[in-house]
């Protein structure tokens, strides 16, 4: 890995977010010369100290994915591009559909036109989402499952990844397309309270404040460590034979929300209860879900390396480390 990324030019759009900042560390390490675009947006759980670490090795702009004029600039010279810039949370999604709509379809379109006329050798590597299938008809979701998103986040992603995959096919550009789930670690958001459970549920065990489970608990989801998925961009980033495709992330080991909870208080004390759900996550609630991730092992050897408990307690350790966020 670190043959391909030494010297490469690298730019990552939400690059001080949480996925973001963790693949910008792993790269510095791996010697590429790094920039960094985030437009610092509260809501989307970015802050400087993310990237401390590495601020002195790394370029950081201060931009908007949605500003063409800016991303037309700042992909020129780049020899590949992570695109994980986006409205993550499905709630949000719903309430606040345009947004979704300029963040996570319209700037990624624009972002492959800025490509296609300033820089149409970058490889680009776009971070998708499990949502797009809705509710699994089967499990493991494989990427031959129906397509079915069931809010807007999801149908935006697809959109996204759909173009992604014809702008390889028609203009022969360098593209690949990861569909993430459940990602989790140190850097993550806990401030927000719709961006996912894993968050919430962590911040909350660190404040020593009762969890509440939505359901009955017993909905199984995978859960991937941070580090495992810089892993997997890394490699999507370096291998020529997943160009042109989409791929599912996943672990082998699908967990309850109830196991994850007590996986968590096996770490830290804390109490949890389940409660019914709101209307508004029930309505957009997939059920049970996790992935098959065999196309992307076979094309790439990635094969997730960190369980949850283990996954579990660096988190918390990172957090008591640099002091959790207040709520």
């Amino acid at each position: 890995m670190s043959e391909f990324y030494a010297g490469k030019r690298v730019l990552v759009t939400g690059g001080v977010g949480f996925i973001g900042s963790n693949l910008a560390l792993r790269l510095v390490e791996l010697g590429a010369e790094v920039v960094l675009v985030d437009s610092m947006l509260p809501a989307y759980g970015a802050t400087l100290r993310n990237v401390e670490p590495v601020r002195d090795r790394v370029r950081i702009n201060f931009s908007d994915v949605r500003d063409r004029h800016s991303m037309g600039y700042l992909v020129r010279n780049q020899d590949l591009i992570f695109s994980l810039a986006g409205q993550v949370s499905h709630v949000d999604s719903m309430t606040d559909p345009m947004t979704d709509l300029e963040i996570n379809c319209s700037s990624q379109l624009s972002l492959l036109e800025c490509c296609r006329s300033g820089n149409p050798g970058v490889t680009v590597v776009f971070a998708s989402t499990r949502q797009l299938y809705g509710r699994p008809r089967y499990l493991p979701v494989d990427e031959d499952h129906p397509q079915e998103p069931v809010d807007v986040n999801g149908i935006n992603k697809l959109a996204a990844e759909m173009y992604y995959t014809l702008y390889h096919r028609v203009h022969g550009m360098k593209t690949v397309s990861l569909r993430l789930t459940n990602t989790y670690g140190p850097r993550m958001d806990l401030r927000s309270n719709s961006k996912g459970f894993a968050g919430i549920f962590v911040r909350r065990a660190l404040e020593g404040a009762k969890i509440h489970v939505y359901g009955t608990g017993q909905q199984k989801r995978d859960f991937n460590y941070v580090d495992d998925v810089v892993e997997a961009l890394l490699l999507a980033g370096s291998t020529k034979a997943v160009l042109g495709k989409v791929f599912n992330l996943g672990h082998p080991n699908p967990h309850s929300l109830l196991e994850f909870v007590e996986t968590l208080r096996g770490l830290i004390d804390f109490e949890y209860e389940t409660v019914p759900f709101p209307a508004e996550a029930k309505a957009i609630d997939i059920g049970d879900y996790y992935g098959a991730y065999d196309r992307f092992r076979e094309a790439t050897g990635w094969e997730p390396a960190v369980d949850l408990a283990e996954g579990l307690e660096r988190t918390l350790a990172y957090y008591r480390r640099s002091g959790a966020p207040a709520s």
